[in-house]
């Protein structure tokens, strides 16, 4: 079995893990990232067709409220684009009635990513040494030794497939999948443990959709795309076009629990009887539909991640530390952010300060 040493382990490879890296890395800081996927990105997911890219992780940035993802785009050469909203809205009542409403603007207003959200991860891995990056290495064990800390990858009920041993290691993954997948040596106290299990996961009991148009016919109507539900199965509903030219889309959050939700081509078939009640005809006749259950995500969800959590996650670990084993062992993750926990925002912060703990 393979075994190395190594200067830092981050684990996991969304947002906030590969922003560390990015910051370890203008410092000259050696470091290897494990991502239990074969992609990096995490609950960034963002499909390409034509050109366009579907985003059915996180969608929208604020820019009036959110300095640290503002100042990435700049970074990596990106631009962004403010939400279609222009128009009515429509709602579904539980009957099934349908009718045209005022809408619900954003305040502060938010933006779409050109590329989609999947550009963020994608520049700042051009700006990491590949060799550092180790794709299908899911975390299984991390044990505190008398020199150092082990990580060991694989699953817990095979053989593990390699160990490595770290000065640091930086844990970038959701408190809550941590506390349920990984085996840790010594214990975490009891109330680290807690906190861990208690602090939702942003996503984790969310699927999204994406249908895709030729057309936006529902603009031609006056209609913004925004559309609620209270029947389902979607709930929450916005136009998810392009700045400019086609493809045009609709996008939009499942109102039907987790639990409730059957396999991917049933939920699609009703998702697309139900768009036409809403917006018209055409809009049961996408040129490509995207579907994304984050509650079947192993890397993503728990158990305890089958109902949806409607608000923002909230981690309070003993003390407030968010360094623990003498400062060995630094949370990052944007559920463990101080301000704007679950979103892209609360990630970039985390990383921030778990990167500037070992730099």
């Amino acid at each position: 079995m393979h075994s190395e040493n190594v200067d830092t382990i981050i684990i996991g490879g969304g947002l906030s893990g590969i922003y560390t890296a990015f910051l370890l890395a203008a410092q000259k800081m050696p470091f290897v990232l494990l991502e239990a996927r074969s992609r990096l990105g995490g609950r960034i997911l963002s499909p390409e067709h034509q050109g366009f890219f579907a985003d059915l992780g996180p969608s929208w940035y604020w820019p009036m409220i959110n300095p640290h993802i503002t100042a990435l785009i700049k970074t990596l050469g990106l631009e962004g684009y403010p939400q279609f909203e222009t128009g009515l809205c429509r709602f579904q009542a539980k009957d099934g009635h349908t009718e045209t409403i005022e809408g619900y603007p954003m305040e502060p207003p938010g933006w779409r990513l050109k590329g989609g959200m999947i550009s963020l991860v994608q520049g700042l891995g051009t700006r990491i040494p590949r060799e550092a990056i180790r794709l299908n290495h899911p975390v299984c064990e991390i044990e505190r030794q008398d020199r150092g800390i082990r990580v060991t990858v694989g699953r817990l009920d095979q053989a593990p497939l390699c160990r490595l041993t770290a000065s640091r290691i930086i844990l970038a993954l959701p408190p809550r999948l941590a506390a349920r997948s990984i085996l840790f040596t010594p214990d975490l106290s009891y109330d680290l443990t807690q906190a861990m299990l208690r602090s939702s996961t942003w996503m984790a009991g969310h699927a999204k959709f994406f249908a895709l148009y030729d057309k936006a016919d529902w603009r031609k109507i006056g209609l913004s795309g925004q559309g609620f539900s209270l029947c389902g199965p979607m709930g929450e509903i916005h136009d998810g076009s392009g700045e400019a030219s086609r493809p045009y889309g609709l996008t939009g959050f499942l109102g039907t629990p987790a639990l409730r939700r059957k396999d991917k081509e049933t939920m699609i078939q009703a998702i697309l009887a139900q768009l036409p009640l809403l917006y018209g005809p055409e809009a049961g006749h996408p040129v490509k539909v995207y579907y994304q259950d984050w509650a079947r995500e192993e890397f993503t969800a728990t158990e305890y991640d089958q109902r949806s959590a409607h608000n923002h996650p909230e981690f309070d670990p003993p003390a407030g530390k968010t360094s623990i084993w003498d400062d060995t062992f630094h949370f990052a993750g944007t559920e463990t952010a101080d301000h704007l926990r679950g979103y892209l925002e609360g990630a970039l912060a985390s990383a921030e300060r778990a990167a500037s703990a070992v730099i």
